[in-house]
């Protein structure tokens, strides 16, 4: 995930400092001192870390923090705080036009993922927000980008508009407009041409799109992995374009994480979109509020919630909890489940968005192996429905039959059935518990049950 390193780094500093009855000059002076290297080894921009570490000790000595009850816990809340701000301090919306439809410029490098960004981002506009938007296949220089964006186009079912790669980008974007408006399309997404690096040839190409659909909204994809370099691309885009908007990419991979925290700060332009992965739905609006809690440590809940909620299906989460409370919880359910948790993303991503989670015993280094979770699904895709729904027939020669079908070995079938059980017990008494006499009854996250 992106800022581990960061993120280890910082909460070993501020656990240090949280239980303090008393803070002294020197204790927050030494917490600086790890805070700045943590954030510069995480290759966050120098100025960005000198202002931000004057601030934060700045608030963290004065009356309101060195007076409290609680001036460790104090400290902690002014570098979340800090850091929040740092990233934007609130989500910033995609602009919405006052008459349609609102035309969205895509620019970037070469390399950056701007044609999957374009698709992903029609996919989120249409499932998150209900529009109709069209694509359109600007970018007439890179071989296959065409191709890409139209393939991308029928994976979601949405409309590209392309002239081919003989035609200007600059009446492909006039005509493309003009038919969004036959078409009552209230979103316009071009996709534009990208470089290896920053050249006057692209910036005038993109100046003339600009003067021409008058974007609402010019969004510049960059990839956070390339750090330092993301925040310089991004300064160099804004000068020429006045960009609205930051979109970073591959924020999933194994990034020191700088390039979110800078890029704000150092262009004054904010973060709209985040993306988390490869998939088509894997771009999340990007919260720097919830950001910062997960660099520190303290989960990400809000996300969470919202991934359960969309997945999840709240019908059949209430059948579930009726069927557990009455101990009628059968492997078909338990199959059910895994694909809706599953559905929410990688589990050591979603493990990471619990508060403490990271910090509990045992958990620290805990990876979540996909692999494991197949052996699971074959265990129980090779049960009869019978065995399915009544585990205690399961005798030897069944759990020999089910090792050999599943690949796998009796000890697992044997562990699987009971962790089973044990899981169902439990399951038992935590509906028993939300659901007494007076009190809510409990759904879990958005209606979500964890199955394990």
């Amino acid at each position: 995930m992106a800022f581990e390193g960061l993120a280890e780094r910082l909460q070993e500093t501020l656990t240090k400092i949280r239980g303090k009855g008393k803070v002294s000059e020197q204790d927050v002076k030494d917490m600086m001192r790890e805070v700045r290297l943590a954030l510069l080894e995480a290759d966050v921009n120098f100025k960005v870390v000198k202002e931000f570490i004057a601030t934060v000790r700045e608030k963290s000595l004065g009356q309101e923090v060195m007076k409290s009850l609680t001036p460790g816990q104090q400290v902690i809340k002014v570098v979340n705080e800090e850091l929040t701000t740092l990233m934007g301090g609130e989500q910033s919306k995609i602009a919405v036009a006052n008459k349609p439809p609102t035309i969205v410029m895509m620019v970037g490098l070469q390399g950056a993922g701007k044609t999957t960004t374009t698709a992903k981002l029609a996919n989120h506009l249409r499932k998150k927000h209900n529009r109709q938007p069209l694509l359109v296949a600007a970018d007439i220089y890179r071989p296959a980008a065409i191709k890409q964006l139209e393939t991308l186009g029928k994976q979601i079912n949405m409309p590209v508009f392309s002239l081919g790669d003989q035609v200007s980008p600059v009446e492909i974007a006039k005509q493309a407009i003009e038919k969004a408006k036959e078409d009552h399309h209230d979103y316009v997404l071009i996709d534009t041409a990208g470089r290896l690096h920053v050249d006057e040839i692209l910036m005038d190409e993109l100046k003339q799109i600009k003067e021409l659909a008058n974007p609402d909204e010019i969004l510049l994809v960059v990839d956070a992995m390339t750090g330092q370099d993301a925040v310089n691309v991004a300064e160099s885009f804004n000068e020429q374009l006045d960009i609205t908007g930051v979109v970073l990419t591959k924020l999933d991979g194994d990034t020191r994480g700088g390039a979110a925290i800078s890029v704000k700060a150092v262009t004054n332009t904010p973060i709209k979109f985040a993306g988390m992965g490869e998939k088509i739905d894997q771009l999340e609006p990007f919260h720097p509020e919830r950001m910062a809690s997960r660099i520190l440590g303290m989960g990400d809940v809000l996300t969470l919630i919202e991934k359960a909620q969309t997945n999840v299906d709240e019908e059949k989460a209430r059948e579930l909890e009726k069927k557990m409370r009455n101990n009628e919880f059968t492997f078909d359910d338990f199959l059910e489940q895994l694909d809706q948790v599953r559905g929410m993303g990688p589990l050591d991503e979603l493990l990471n968005m619990m508060p403490g989670l990271n910090k509990a015993k045992g958990m620290k280094n805990l990876q979540v192996d996909d692999k494991q979770i197949g052996r699971v699904e074959a265990i129980v895709r090779s049960m009869t429905k019978q065995e399915k729904s009544e585990p205690s027939i399961m005798n030897g020669s069944r759990r020999r039959r089910i090792a050999k079908g599943s690949g796998t070995t009796i000890q697992d079938v044997n562990r699987l059935l009971k962790q089973f059980e044990d899981m169902k017990k439990m399951m038992k008494q935590m509906t028993g518990m939300t659901s007494g006499k007076g009190k809510k009854k409990g759904k879990g996250l958005g209606g979500f049950k964890l199955p394990f």
